[in-house]
């Protein structure tokens, strides 16, 4: 059994969100993402209650970044994508665990949620 490391983000909303990273996985066929690799990390508010939010990394993204790099993205690279969207979806939403919990990399936002980290 591995310990999972316990993360803290404070958003400038001021909420300050826990999480961890839980797993990745193929989004099931019937899922409107799909196709996507899904990210899932658990999320607390409050350390009370703990919620499941799933970062959705499209191929088109992946491509879009592929072709306008001249490479594609790694493994820990496209991870680093889902968790840079789960902290921009803290920074989004006052209350990110109220919603639909499901966040999106696409075409439109993987350049500049990316661009951080001078790729």
């Amino acid at each position: 059994m591995s310990i999972r490391r316990m993360k803290t983000y404070t958003a400038q909303n001021g909420y300050v969100y826990q999480y961890y990273f839980v797993g990745q996985r193929e989004a099931l066929q019937d899922d409107p993402c799909a196709p996507a690799t899904e990210y899932v990390f658990d999320v607390t508010p409050d350390r009370h209650a703990i919620y499941a939010i799933s970062v959705f990394v499209c191929p088109d993204a992946l491509d879009a970044w592929a072709l306008s790099h001249g490479r594609s993205l790694t493994a820990a690279e496209q991870y680093a994508a889902a968790k840079l969207r789960l902290l921009q979806g803290f920074e989004e939403s006052e209350d990110l665990v109220a919603g639909e919990r499901r966040l999106l990399v696409d075409s439109g936002n993987i350049e500049a949620m990316l661009a951080a980290l001078e790729l």
